[in-house]
C-alpha cells in the first residue's frame, strides 16, 4: 500500500471510529477509560496534537466538536451521567497502577 492510500485508509478508519462513538452516546467516557484506556476526550486531544504537528492550530474545544459532533457542553448536558463511586475508585486504582511515561 502506498503512503497516500495508507493515509486515506487511516482517515476512513478514524471517521468510522468517530461515527461509531457518536452513535453510542450511552457509552460513558469513564467506561471507555476503564475498558480501553482512552475516551472521546483523549481522541480529541490526539486530533488537536496531530493538527498541531502538521502546522494547523486546532483548539481542544474545536477538536472535541469534531469528535462529539456538537459542542462538548451540549453533548455533556444531553448524555453525560455522573460517574459512580465504584467507577471513580476503579479509575483511580487504574491510574495508580500505571507505570510513569
Amino acid at each position: 500500500m502506498d503512503d497516500v492510500t495508507q493515509t486515506e485508509v487511516e482517515a476512513a478508519a478514524f471517521r468510522r471510529l468517530v461515527e461509531h462513538l457518536r452513535d453510542r452516546p450511552e457509552v460513558q467516557n469513564i467506561e471507555l477509560m476503564l475498558l480501553a484506556d482512552f475516551c472521546r476526550n483523549c481522541l480529541s486531544k490526539w486530533y488537536a496534537a496531530a493538527a498541531d504537528e502538521r502546522g494547523h492550530e486546532v483548539s481542544y474545544d474545536e477538536a472535541r466538536e469534531v469528535v462529539y459532533g456538537m459542542p462538548y457542553a451540549e453533548w455533556k448536558a444531553k448524555h453525560q451521567k455522573d460517574a459512580t463511586p465504584e467507577q471513580l475508585a476503579a479509575l483511580k486504582a487504574k491510574s495508580a497502577a500505571k507505570p510513569s511515561r
